[in-house]
C-alpha cells in the first residue's frame, strides 16, 4: 500500500510548523525580557531558553527567571498555537518541544540530562497542549474534526 501525500497539504503543515516556532522564539524572548526586567537582572544571557546548567535554587533569581519564563512561554504558545493551527495544538507543540530540545542540545553541546529542567519542560508542555486544546475547542468547536470510532 503506497503512501499518498498531497504537496498541499505537506506545504501547510510546514508553513504552520514554521509559524509556530517563530511564535515560540518570539515569545520566549520577550517573556524572557520582561522577566529579566522584573527580577532586575543586568544582562539578557542571549542562550538563556537553551541554559539547562544552571543549578536549580529557588534563591537564584536567574534560575526562577529561567523556570518562570519557560513556564510562561509554553502556556501562552499554546493559545497562540490555537489561532494557528486550529484543532491540532498538541501535535504542532510536542513538534516544536522536540526541535526546541534538539536545538538546546545543539546549542550546548550536550544532551540535557537534569531532571529539575525536564520537569519544567514536561509541565510546560502540558500546559502548552491542555491550554491550546481547551481554546481551539471553544474558538473552533463548530469546525473541530471528531473521530468516528464505531469500527472500534
Amino acid at each position: 500500500m503506497a503512501l499518498k501525500v498531497k504537496t498541499a497539504e505537506t506545504k501547510v503543515v510546514l508553513v504552520n510548523l514554521l509559524i509556530c516556532i517563530i511564535v515560540f522564539y518570539t515569545v520566549y524572548y520577550v517573556v524572557l525580557s520582561v522577566c529579566f526586567a522584573a527580577f532586575r537582572i543586568k544582562m539578557l544571557d542571549g542562550l538563556a531558553p537553551f541554559d539547562f546548567k544552571t543549578n536549580p535554587s529557588w534563591i537564584n533569581p536567574y534560575y526562577l527567571v529561567l523556570v518562570i519564563s519557560l513556564e510562561i512561554t509554553f502556556f501562552l504558545c499554546g493559545l497562540l498555537f490555537a489561532l494557528v493551527v486550529e484543532e491540532w495544538v498538541w501535535d504542532y507543540a510536542v513538534t516544536v518541544t522536540i526541535i526546541h530540545i534538539i536545538i538546546t542540545s545543539v546549542v550546548m553541546s550536550e544532551f540535557p540530562l537534569m531532571l529539575h529542567w525536564w520537569l519544567a519542560l514536561g509541565s510546560g508542555v502540558i500546559s502548552m497542549i491542555c491550554g491550546g486544546q481547551i481554546l481551539a475547542y471553544y474558538l473552533f468547536k463548530d469546525n473541530f474534526i471528531y473521530p468516528i470510532l464505531d469500527d472500534f
